[in-house]
């Protein structure tokens, strides 16, 4: 059995964060990342990919040129925890003894959770930015008018914001594209706002507006008909029956049955029903029960598990109250890192903690941003260096041009190598 200090599950931004940060802190730990990939993906930019703004191959680089010096790749699925005796067990490489465990193995997609969508995702005019951004182009372009729908499902999601930066930017193609006259933009969404963050949501809410957009609040999508290019959505507002348009019913929405509300479309982009790992789902790591079921169980200031003292999670398969995207990770890494470090070399957990930031780029179309920068309890956290010359809760050019070139440069180049 191979034995490491810190044995890190996935290589995604928040394994390679961490484990790039500890080796520049202490270049003599022995550790070891887990991961099958043979590339790393920049996945932030498939919203611009989906919009053909951005190019695909330049979102992906190979794998091992991201694993940093010194850090054994064990390239391979992590199969199980066994956190009694410090071990991780690997599909085909055997068990890793660890002193250390980073769980960051991100999420996955679930497509039974959503009936219909196996059948219809990325065939014909369903998309999804979210595992097939060309061809989320190729539906826009190919767009010639009718009801053009962007939803999500009940699950938690990363980046909560992507199903509507998609939608911003279609409505815009649209117009260019001269179909928007005969195109409904439809945003349903299972939430009670348009975005969490008041703030950023009375922007929201006016482009939407503006834009004559469609905003179904409580529409829970429950399933899809490939065949009739119908989905159906269950209203989710607490003791209220579906509540549907008798009056100039442009999408031509009804009821099915006692509560279902079908709604045809001619396009249809969504987020995919998203879960933790079976491997961890099935392990004693997460929560067996309450909102967080599924997800690993860590105090949500200092990330590290709250059943086993050696084990800490961060990024998307954490339970946290906060957005899932790599702007939290870029905060919760150093403080994974810090807490290792101390407990190593001083038996004792470290002072940096994690206050809940999250970032979400809402691109609003192909030259605006809002940069909403938020913390726990959907509090916004701004930048106050940024936001004293630029308001970021308006659509700005800067903003968009950080998120094509700037943020991209400062994820390759400084976050994965341990230097942001």
């Amino acid at each position: 059995m191979n034995n490491y200090q810190v044995v890190i599950i996935g290589a995604g931004t928040g394994g390679i964060t961490v484990a790039a940060q500890l080796k520049k802190k202490d270049k003599n730990l022995s550790i070891a990342i887990v991961d099958p990939a043979e590339y790393h993906y920049y996945q932030p930019a498939w919203t611009l990919v989906g919009a053909g703004t951005f190019k695909y191959e330049d979102t992906m680089r190979p794998m091992k040129d991201y694993i940093p010096k010194g850090v054994d790749w064990i390239q391979d699925k992590a199969s199980g925890v066994d956190p009694e005796n410090n071990e991780l067990k690997t599909e085909k490489s055997g068990s890793l003894h660890y002193e250390y465990l980073v769980v960051a193995p991100g999420l996955v997609y679930d497509l039974d959770l959503l009936p219909g969508l196996k059948e219809s995702l990325g065939k014909g005019v369903v998309c999804s930015n979210y595992t097939d951004p060309e061809h989320t182009w190729e539906v826009i372009k190919n767009f010639k008018g009718g009801n053009a729908i962007f939803t999500q499902p009940t699950t938690p999601i990363k980046c909560g914001g992507a199903p509507q930066k998609i939608m911003y930017l279609a409505e815009e193609h649209f117009r260019k594209s001269k179909v928007r006259d005969n195109t409904n933009v439809v945003f349903a969404t299972p939430g009670s706002v348009i975005f969490g963050v008041k703030e950023f949501a009375r922007t929201l809410t006016k482009i939407v507006n503006e834009r004559d957009i469609l905003l179904k609040l409580y529409y829970a999508p429950t399933r899809i008909d490939h065949e009739k290019q119908v989905i159906y959505f269950h209203y989710s507002k607490p003791g209220e029956n579906a509540c549907i348009v008798t009056e100039d019913n442009k999408i031509n929405e009804n009821i099915v049955g006692e509560s279902e509300i079908a709604v045809p479309y001619d396009m249809l982009h969504l987020a995919p029903p998203q879960t933790a790992p079976q491997f961890i789902k099935d392990s004693v790591l997460c929560l067996d029960e309450g909102p967080s079921k599924g997800w690993v169980d860590v105090d949500i200031n200092t990330l590290r598990h709250l059943r086993f003292d050696n084990i800490f999670a961060l990024g998307d398969v954490a339970a946290l109250p906060t957005a899932k995207t790599g702007a939290a990770i870029r905060k919760q890494a150093p403080v994974v890192t810090d807490n290792i470090l101390h407990l190593i070399k001083e038996k004792q957990m470290g002072k940096k903690e994690y206050n809940g930031y999250s970032s979400c780029p809402l691109v609003t179309g192909y030259s605006k941003m809002i940069l909403a920068e938020f913390k726990y309890d959907n509090v916004r956290d701004s930048d106050p260096l940024i936001s004293t010359f630029i308001d970021t809760t308006k659509e700005q050019r800067s903003m968009f041009l950080l998120k094509k070139y700037g943020l991209p440069y400062m994820y390759w180049n400084l976050m994965l190598r341990g230097n942001a």
